[in-house]
């Protein structure tokens, strides 16, 4: 993924892995087990001294969209913008495609991305309608945290990356000071949200039983993998709790999607 897309997606990132969140429990088992069929026919393929065929990397189809994706309040969400999510997040699940030997469902895909940019333009539509701000020291140390994400030692080389991908400085802060805005909206719905001791009994008790289920390794002791478990029940709530909101401000919007 280019420079880019990957700030290009940086606002939708939340949105877009709250809302696959729903569907990651149904396909992680089907493609877990189509993984392992693949496996089993490449040894198997080895063995016989033949080389198993890769199947080729599918094509983003782009044909049709139109200029505007759509309006959330009055304002467009052009076809620039559709593209540059759609084709990163295409990158992605036609990767976990081809090891699966699945197709990627492009006209899902495309209903997906238009929903999650659409609740991306309402978050950051409701932190104005809150008077929500970004400091400038705040948009510095995301973008430090940025360059360091992606390998640099400073944020000014991230930036003359992203320059060279034209993107100029202010249109990069202008970005990650609304990721900021976002992410503090997104602590307000949330809250001093707490993990119990029964809510992690009861997750772990969930993952020893699909991974007994599926036939994979043993699950270690819940106090060996407490802290990994409570952060992945935090990201739930959060996630649920983003999902809410949007649901919320959906409501009260006027929203076209034209594709």
């Amino acid at each position: 993924m280019t420079k880019k897309m990957l700030l290009s997606l940086l606002i939708g990132a939340t949105v877009l892995v709250t809302a696959a969140c729903g569907n990651a429990d149904e396909n992680t088992s089907e493609e877990e087990t189509a993984t392992e069929e693949q496996a089993t026919e490449e040894q198997a393929a080895e063995e016989n001294g033949e080389t198993a065929e890769q199947p080729e990397m599918p094509e983003p189809d782009l044909e049709g969209v139109p200029d505007v994706v759509a309006e959330v309040n009055g304002e467009e969400i052009g076809k620039e913008e559709f593209e540059t999510a759609y084709v990163g997040q295409f990158q992605q699940m036609a990767m976990q495609a081809q090891m699966s030997g699945q197709e990627v469902d492009q006209a899902q895909l495309k209903e997906q991305i238009a929903e999650s940019l659409v609740s991306q333009k309402l978050l950051v539509q409701e932190t104005e309608n809150r008077g929500i701000e970004a400091s400038e020291e705040e948009v510095d140390e995301t973008l430090t945290t940025l360059a360091e994400q992606n390998g640099m030692a400073s944020s000014e080389e991230f930036l003359a990356a992203l320059e060279e991908q034209d993107l100029s400085e202010e249109e990069v802060r202008e970005q990650v000071a609304s990721q900021v805005k976002v992410d503090k909206l997104i602590a307000e719905e949330t809250g001093d949200t707490e993990v119990s001791e029964e809510e992690l009994q009861e997750f772990y008790d969930q993952v020893k039983a699909q991974q007994e289920e599926m036939g994979g390794e043993e699950v270690p002791p819940l106090e060996d993998i407490k802290t990994e478990l409570e952060a992945q029940l935090l990201q739930q709530k959060e996630n649920e709790a983003v999902q809410a909101l949007v649901a919320e401000l959906r409501e009260g919007a006027e929203v076209t999607i034209n594709i």
